[in-house]
């Protein structure tokens, strides 16, 4: 029982405190407002604060019961937090996180940090971290943030897709189709295109090395002399070299992908020289070269615009395509023809050149060069060379034309400077190139304006010559059939000089080698009667019996029939040597010039012989037939008669022939107005000194002025001329 009435007790004692607490509470909750809205405390009976993370318009504490407590969005505009790099801000309900932006990963591995100072995120290889979706043709690439998909090394692109996509799907590459150059006939031509196909049809990537090499050997045996490339003509041979040098630029450039590492250097039994450099990625400037050539250029210039991995450069040189690109015009740019000009005092016509280095095929992966952002500096090996006056070391690079051909320029290419065996060029684009020994052809406007005005007088008196000996009777003879022909060889030689001798378009055509040809025909004709009057002049004054000239039939064959045989022979031998980029004249290499200077210095050697001969034997004769002769009087006529007898032997070209230096001015300005003008000397000779000659102009005078001549006068002049041999211009 006792026990009983405890418990109660304490019953009702639990139920007292806890009375009393509700009515404490009840008595605090009735202090406070009992409207404060979601994400809000209370404050007291009026207020209300907003929770940490929201706020109200009027800030975080309100008294107004229509305002609410609003997210903050901590990575809003007004950002008030900072996550770092490669990381963005995310926000949360009342709060926020920083995470690293896709492909970027935290060094520990976590999600999610709260500020900059605990920012770790870092690249993640996408290609080692997970499996990338890239079809078995290509490799994966990691690239910063994501990944790329490109072909593998031996692999090129399908048709339609792109290379460095997620999509990227490639085929096994294969040797560029490369078909023979239309219109060109030649038997090493069709077997190397032979063994091109052969080499295409047994393609594998794995053996792109094996292939290139044997490429190369396949073009030093197409190039290999003699071979019948020799015999085709000059506009063809270069037509087959530009197409060779693109042609193997773009196949090797394609092989070069194929091959394994970064760098490969193939010299083949004939010197020929390749030098590759394959690489994914580069920066700044890069070196490749060999023992022709070396190249220094930026590595974005050697990057094609696409990004096309791997990136390539290559150099080729060939000693042995010298000789295809030989005889090829060679043209200076604008600039270094000023300088030229301002250097010589006179313009440039041209030059002719030597080519010194090999011929350096050099490629890259973009092959958008016509214009490089950055120029590139090369050095070229050749043997030393000391450039002459009007000479120079040039950098030159080949030039394709609108019909397939090509030649030699300087735009865009200047030479930086020369030792003893280099020259260093810098060029603003890529082609082949190579470093040309050149002569500046300068041309002197008063040698060239007195070589018109003496060949225009020429041409007039060589004419009234030729008409004076076919009019004129009493001079009718061996001798005078001989002045006929040298006047008429000297007249079409002349005009056709005149005429046709420059080669305006640089290009050796068939109207400039048909010009070389006439010229070479007309003007070893004209020394051949040359001779010829040498002869009749030694059997007039040396051995003075009647009969003992040539007859007319010997007279022609000499005169016309060996110019015709040295011409014809020379013409099926080399006739690709008739005509040159600057004159339509004999080209001087493989001494080709002696066909025509052989024959000239046997002649000039010859009558210089019969001149002296004659000028001894006239020396006697005078002093023979007039002992009395004052000494003055002989020597003034002893030199109008040498005088004249070295115009009429052709004397004067002994000038040209010493005119080893064509700078001596001396030597050039004599020799160019006593040939220019033999004609104007030969009609004084043969026309104005001789008397039955005069005779026969004063009658043609009268006739056309209506006179008379005086038969007293004729007679008169004829006895007196009978008494004064020695006016006959003999």
């Amino acid at each position: 029982m006792g026990g009983t009435g405890h418990s109660v007790f304490f019953l009702l004692y639990v139920l007292c405190v806890l009375w009393t607490l509700f009515e404490a509470e009840s008595q605090k909750t009735s202090d406070c407002a009992r409207w404060c809205p979601l994400n809000s405390r209370c404050v007291n009976a009026t207020a209300c604060r907003c929770s940490p993370g929201f706020t109200s318009l009027s800030g975080d504490i309100f008294t107004n019961r229509l305002e609410n407590c609003d997210d903050i969005n901590e990575c809003g505009p007004r950002l008030a937090v900072s996550c770092g790099k490669f990381a963005d801000c995310q926000n949360t309900e009342g709060s926020y996180h920083c995470e690293c932006s896709p492909g970027y990963q935290l060094a520990s591995g976590a999600k999610t940090f709260r500020n900059e100072s605990e920012n770790t995120c870092q690249d993640v290889d996408e290609c080692s971290f997970r499996p990338p979706v890239c079809h078995n043709s290509t490799v994966c690439v990691n690239t910063v943030g994501s990944y790329r998909c490109r072909c593998r090394r031996g692999w090129e692109l399908k048709p339609g897709f792109q290379n460095k996509q997620m999509n990227t799907t490639c085929q096994e590459m294969s040797f560029p189709a490369w078909t023979e150059p239309p219109g060109i006939k030649s038997q090493s031509l069709s077997n190397f295109f032979k063994k091109v196909q052969v080499l295409r049809r047994d393609f594998k990537p794995a053996l792109a090395q094996d292939t290139i090499q044997n490429l190369i050997t396949s073009v030093d045996e197409l190039l290999e002399v003699p071979s019948d490339l020799d015999a085709l003509a000059l506009p063809e041979r270069h037509k087959m070299a530009t197409h060779l040098l693109s042609e193997l630029e773009r196949v090797l450039r394609t092989l070069a992908k194929a091959m394994p590492g970064a760098s490969f250097t193939y010299r083949s039994p004939l010197n020929t020289e390749l030098s590759l450099m394959i690489q994914e990625q580069g920066d700044g400037y890069t070196t490749i070269g060999q023992s022709h050539a070396r190249m220094l250029l930026d590595w974005a210039v050697a990057t094609a615009a696409r990004d096309s991995d791997p990136t390539v450069m290559g150099i080729l040189s060939s000693w042995k395509m010298q000789e295809l690109l030989a005889n090829a015009s060679l043209e200076l740019d604008p600039e270094t023809k000023a300088k030229l000009k301002d250097l010589h005092q006179g313009p440039v016509r041209g030059a002719q050149y030597k080519l010194l280095s090999a011929v350096n095929l050099v490629f890259l992966s973009n092959t958008n060069t016509e214009h490089l952002d950055s120029p590139v500096t090369f050095a070229f090996s050749h043997p030393m060379e000391t450039p002459g006056p009007r000479q120079g070391l040039v950098c030159a690079f080949w030039k394709s034309d609108d019909r397939g051909g090509g030649h030699w320029n300087t735009t865009g290419c200047w030479t930086r400077g020369t030792s003893n065996d280099s020259t260093t060029c810098q060029c603003s684009h890529l082609s082949s190139f190579a470093v040309l020994m050149a002569h500046y052809d300068i041309e002197d406007p008063k040698l060239a304006l007195i070589t018109k005005v003496g060949l225009a007088l020429s041409l007039v008196c060589l004419l009234l010559c030729i008409l004076t000996f076919l009019l004129v009777r009493p001079i009718q003879g061996s001798r005078t059939t001989v002045h006929l022909h040298l006047c008429i060889c000297l007249f079409v030689g002349s005009a056709i000089f005149l005429a046709g001798i420059e080669n305006e378009g640089g290009q050796v055509g068939l109207r400039c080698r048909l010009v070389a040809g006439l010229l070479h025909y007309c003007f070893l004709a004209a020394f051949c009667w040359m001779s010829l009057e040498g002869l009749e002049l030694y059997f007039l004054v040396v051995r003075v019996f009647p009969g003992q000239g040539l007859s007319k039939c010997w007279l022609y064959l000499i005169g016309y029939g060996v110019p015709l045989l040295i011409v014809a022979i020379s013409a099926a031998v080399r006739h690709e040597r008739y005509g040159r980029s600057l004159y339509c004249w004999l080209d001087p290499k493989d001494g080709f010039l002696w066909s025509f200077l052989g024959p000239v210095i046997f002649i000039v050697l010859f009558n210089a012989v019969i001149f002296v001969t004659t000028v001894w034997k006239l020396t006697q004769k005078f002093s023979e037939i007039n002992p009395d002769m004052k000494k003055l009087k002989k020597a003034r006529v002893l030199t109008i008669t040498a005088v004249a007898q070295l115009f009429l032997l052709g004397s004067t070209w002994v000038f040209g022939l010493f005119l080893f230096n064509p700078h001596s001015w001396v030597l050039s300005y004599t020799f160019t107005v006593l040939t220019c003008l033999q004609g104007f000397f030969l009609f004084i000779l043969h026309c104005l000194l001789n008397k039955k000659v005069r005779e026969e102009y004063r009658k043609w005078a009268d006739w056309v002025t209506g006179n008379r001549y005086s038969e007293f006068t004729t007679s008169s002049s004829n006895q007196t001329q009978a008494h004064r041999p020695s006016e006959s211009g003999m």
